[in-house]
C-alpha cells in the first residue's frame, strides 16, 4: 500500500469534512421549500425537524462501537456513502413520513462520518507540531457556505430539491470515494469497559454544557435562519436563503481565524467572548428584525459559535481521565442533547408566539456560556 504523506492525509480529511458540511447546507438551504411543498407548520416543521437530531443521537453508542472493530476510515467512508444516499432521496419526499424517516437516516449518517472523520483529523494533527484542527471546521464551514450559495441559486431558477440534492450526492460520493485512498490506515480504538453511551465526569460536564449550548444555537440557525428572514424579517421566499448564508460566512471567516486568535489570546478569552458574541447576535436580530440588523445579528452568531466546537473537543481530548475520544465522545452526547432538543423547541415557542421570542430566548444560551467560562479554570 502506498505510504500517505501528513499533507495528502490532511487534503484527504479536509475534503471528507467538505462532503460533509456541504452535504448538510445543501439540505437546510431548501428547508423553506420543503416545508411549502408539504403544508407544514412552524410547529410541525419543529417536529419533523426533530427526526434528524434524534437520528444522530440514537446511532452514537454504534459510531463507537464500530470504532473499536473496525478503522476510522472504513467508518467514515461508509458514513459518507450512507449520508449521500439518504440526501438524494430527501429531495423526493412526497409525504411527511417520509420526509421523517429519512432525516432519522440523515442524521444517523451523518453521525458515522462526523465521528469518524473527527477521529481521522486527530490523527493528522498529531503529525504536525502546529494546530490544525480549526482549520478542518473551517473547510466544513466554506463548504457549508457555497451549498447556501448554490441553494439560493437554485432557488431563483425554481429547481426543485429532488434533482438538487440528487446530483449533489453523487458528486459528494465521487469526492469521497477518491479521497479514502490517502485517509489514514489508523488501528481501531482500544476496547474499553465502559457503556458506548459515556456520560462526562463532572469536571468535563462545563464543557458539555457549554458544546450543548453552542450546538443548540448552530442548530437553530440551521434549521431555522432561511425561515426567519422570510417571516419576521419579511423578505420574499426566494431571497430568504441570504440570512442562512450570511450566518455560514461569518462562521467560515472565525473558524480560519480560530488558530491564531487561540494562540495569541488563549482559549478561556475567545470561549469568553463567543459566548458574548451569541448573546448580542441573536438578541440584535429579535429586536430589530431588519435585513440589515438581523444580518448583522446572524453575523455575530456566526463568529460567536464558529470556534465554540474545535475548542472545547480540544480541551476535553486532554482529559486525564478518559482516552481523548472517549472524552471528546462523552462531551459530544451532552453537545448533541442541544442539537436534539432547542431547535424544535423554537418551532414550538414560534407557533405559540413568534419566532422573535424563539430567538430572543435563544440568546440566554450565550448568557450561560459566559457563566460557565467564567468558572473555568485559567490552563
Amino acid at each position: 500500500m502506498e505510504e500517505v504523506t501528513p499533507k495528502q492525509a490532511r487534503v484527504a480529511i479536509a475534503l471528507f469534512f467538505f462532503v460533509s458540511g456541504f452535504g448538510f447546507s445543501t439540505w437546510a438551504s431548501r428547508i423553506p421549500t420543503i416545508q411549502h411543498q408539504l403544508g407544514l407548520n412552524e410547529a410541525e416543521l419543529g417536529g419533523v425537524l426533530l427526526a434528524l437530531p434524534t437520528g444522530l443521537m440514537l446511532t452514537l453508542p454504534v459510531t463507537g462501537l464500530l470504532l473499536r472493530r473496525f478503522s476510522s476510515r472504513q467508518v467514515m467512508l461508509v458514513g459518507a456513502i450512507l449520508y449521500n444516499v439518504a440526501l438524494a432521496l430527501l429531495g423526493f419526499a412526497a409525504h411527511t413520513w417520509q420526509l421523517v424517516a429519512l432525516l432519522f437516516c440523515f442524521g444517523s449518517s451523518r453521525n458515522l462520518l462526523n465521528i469518524s472523520m473527527n477521529a481521522q483529523s486527530v490523527g493528522v494533527q498529531a503529525q504536525y507540531s502546529k494546530s490544525i484542527i480549526a482549520t478542518f471546521h473551517g473547510v466544513w464551514s466554506v463548504a457549508g457556505f457555497a451549498a447556501a450559495a448554490v441553494g439560493a441559486a437554485l432557488i431563483r431558477e425554481r429547481v426543485a430539491p429532488g434533482p438538487h440534492f440528487a446530483v449533489v450526492a453523487v458528486l459528494l460520493t465521487a469526492v469521497a470515494l477518491y479521497n479514502y485512498r490517502h485517509s489514514l490506515s489508523l488501528p481501531p480504538a482500544p476496547e474499553e469497559r465502559r457503556p458506548g453511551f459515556s456520560w462526562p465526569s463532572a469536571a468535563l460536564l462545563k464543557f458539555g454544557i457549554i458544546a450543548f449550548a453552542s450546538m443548540a444555537c448552530e442548530g437553530t440557525m440551521y434549521d431555522w435562519s432561511s425561515i426567519y428572514f422570510n417571516k419576521a424579517v419579511l423578505m420574499p421566499k426566494e431571497d430568504a436563503a441570504i440570512g442562512f448564508a450570511v450566518y455560514m460566512v461569518a462562521m467560515t471567516a472565525g473558524r480560519f481565524a480560530g488558530d491564531p486568535l487561540t494562540n495569541r489570546f488563549g482559549v478561556k478569552p475567545l470561549l469568553h467572548y463567543s459566548g458574548l458574541l451569541i448573546l448580542v447576535g441573536l438578541l440584535l436580530a429579535a429586536l430589530l428584525p431588519t435585513p440589515i440588523t438581523a444580518g448583522l445579528g446572524f453575523v455575530l452568531v456566526g463568529l460567536g459559535v464558529s470556534c465554540v466546537i474545535p475548542m472545547v473537543f480540544g480541551m476535553a481530548g486532554r482529559s486525564t481521565t478518559l482516552s481523548s475520544g472517549s472524552a471528546i465522545a462523552a462531551v459530544s452526547t451532552v453537545g448533541y442533547f442541544g442539537f436534539l432538543v432547542v431547535p424544535p423547541v423554537v418551532g414550538l415557542i414560534a407557533e405559540s408566539a413568534n419566532l422573535r421570542w424563539s430567538f430572543a430566548l435563544m440568546a440566554l444560551l450565550g448568557a450561560v456560556m459566559v457563566w460557565l467560562v467564567r468558572r473555568l479554570p485559567n490552563t
